[in-house]
C-alpha cells in the first residue's frame, strides 16, 4: 500500500513559496534523492502547472538540475483538475471521483506519494488521506503568503525532527 506524503519547504511564520526561498545545495540533492525513491506526485493544476518547467532542458542547468528533471519525468504524475484539458508526459489527468483515483492509487501503488500543494493537500487532509506530512523548516520570516496548511490544522504527532541542511529542519508528522 502506498503512503501517501506532503512535504513542502515552509517559513518560520508557515508560509510556502518557492520564489521567495527555496532549497541550498544540500537540501536540493535531498530532493533529488527523494525524487527518484518516490513512487509518483499528486498534483492539482496550479502545482502542476509550476512543476512542468522541469519537463523542458534548460542549457543553464547545472548536474544537480539535470538530475533532478530526469527523476521527475520518470515518475508517474497524477493532475486533479477540472480546467485542464490535457497534461505533459507521464501524467494522468484526474478529473471525475478525485477520491476514488487517490485510495487506488493508495491500494494499488508501493512506496510513497507526493502530495503536492497546499491546496491539495488540505482537500486530502479532510479526506483523511494523508499520511504524513514533511515540513522544510527554513529560517525565513515571510509575513504572509500561501500557507502550508491551507485550512484548519489536522492534530497531528511529531515523528521525527532531522537537520536536513546547514539552516534547514526537517519536522515529520503523521494524523495523531
Amino acid at each position: 500500500m502506498a503512503k501517501l506524503v506532503f512535504g513542502m519547504n515552509v517559513s518560520l511564520d508557515g508560509y510556502v513559496d518557492h520564489m521567495a526561498f527555496g532549497p541550498g545545495p544540500t537540501l536540493f540533492r535531498h530532493f533529488i534523492e527523494e525524487a527518484k525513491a518516490q513512487s509518483g506526485s499528486v498534483y492539482g493544476r496550479r502545482m502542476y502547472e509550476i512543476m512542468r518547467y522541469w519537463d523542458d532542458d534548460h542549457p543553464e542547468w547545472d548536474t544537480e538540475r539535470q538530475a533532478f528533471a530526469a527523476a521527475w519525468r520518470k515518475q508517474p504524475k497524477w493532475v486533479a483538475s477540472h480546467s485542464l484539458k490535457s497534461v505533459g508526459p507521464n501524467a494522468t489527468l484526474v478529473r471525475d471521483d478525485f477520491e476514488g483515483a487517490i485510495r487506488r492509487l493508495k491500494t494499488e501503488r508501493d512506496g510513497e506519494i507526493e502530495v503536492a500543494g497546499p491546496n491539495l493537500a488540505q482537500s486530502l487532509t479532510e479526506l483523511g488521506l494523508i499520511d504524513e506530512y514533511r515540513i522544510y523548516l527554513h529560517p525565513v520570516v515571510l509575513g504572509k503568503g500561501k500557507p502550508y496548511f491551507a485550512g484548519p490544522r489536522p492534530p497531528l504527532r511529531l515523528m521525527s525532527c532531522d537537520r536536513i541542511d546547514k539552516d534547514v529542519v526537517r519536522l515529520s508528522y503523521v494524523p495523531a
